[in-house]
C-alpha cells in the first residue's frame, strides 16, 4: 500500500497527538499522572485496537511497543505542562482534529490492504479515528463527542471515502493519503471555527 516510511511517521504522529488530546482531557479532570497515562493510552490506541480485532490481525501496539512508549511520552509531557496547557483548552480540539484526520486514512488504508472491500475499508477508517475518543469520553464520564451533533465522525468518513475513492481510480498512494487527511482536517476545522453541526432531534413529547 502506501510507502512504509510515510505511513510509519504519520501513524506515530497520530498516536502522539491522540495521546496528548486524551491527556489534555485528563488535565481538565484534574487526574493524577497515572490517570494521564491511562486516558492518553486508550485515546491513542483504542480505535486501532478495535479495527485490528475486527479484521482479525495482530493488534498493532502489541506487535510494536514503540506505540506504548509514544503514548507514555506524550502523556507525561502533557502532565508536565498541564498548567500551561490548561490556559489553552482549545488545544484539545485541535490535537484531536489532527489525530482524527490521520487515523481515518490510515485505518482505511489498513482495511483496504487486508479486506480489499471499499465499504469495509471506510468503516475501518471511521472506527480507527473515533473509537479511542469514545472510550476517552466514557471513562471521563462525558457524553462522547460523536453524539453531540458536532461534525466529527462525518469528517473521518469523508477522509476515508476520499482515500478509498482515490485509490480505486488509480491515484498514487501518497496523493490518496494526503487527499483524505487534508479533506478530513478541513471539514473538522470548519466545524470547529464556524460551529457546524449535524441536525439534532427535537425530542419527543410525553
Amino acid at each position: 500500500m502506501i510507502d512504509l516510511s510515510v505511513i510509519q511517521w504519520l501513524d506515530l504522529a497520530g498516536v502522539f497527538v491522540f495521546a496528548s488530546s486524551g491527556a489534555l482531557v485528563a488535565a481538565r479532570k484534574q487526574l493524577d499522572i497515572f490517570g494521564f497515562v491511562v486516558i492518553g493510552f486508550i485515546t491513542a490506541v483504542g480505535g486501532g485496537t478495535l479495527r485490528d480485532m475486527l479484521v482479525n490481525v495482530p493488534v498493532f501496539w502489541i506487535q510494536a511497543s514503540i506505540y506504548v512508549w509514544i503514548t507514555l511520552a506524550a502523556s507525561v509531557v502533557t502532565f508536565g505542562f498541564s498548567r500551561f496547557i490548561d490556559q489553552r483548552k482549545q488545544w484539545i480540539v485541535w490535537f484531536d482534529a489532527i489525530g482524527l484526520s490521520v487515523f481515518c486514512v490510515l485505518g482505511a488504508s489498513k482495511g483496504l490492504e487486508i479486506t480489499g472491500d471499499p465499504l469495509i475499508s471506510v468503516m475501518m477508517g471511521v472506527i480507527s479515528a473515533v473509537f479511542g475518543g469514545v472510550l476517552r469520553d466514557i471513562v471521563c464520564n462525558e457524553v462522547p463527542l460523536i453524539f453531540h451533533g458536532e461534525i466529527y465522525a462525518t469528517a473521518a468518513f469523508l477522509g476515508s471515502v476520499l482515500f478509498v475513492s482515490a485509490m480505486s481510480v488509480g491515484a498514487s498512494e501518497n496523493v490518496a493519503l494526503w487527499l483524505g487527511i487534508v479533506a478530513a482536517m478541513m471539514l473538522r476545522s470548519a466545524a470547529v471555527i464556524w460551529g457546524w453541526s449535524l441536525p439534532k432531534s427535537k425530542g419527543l413529547r410525553d
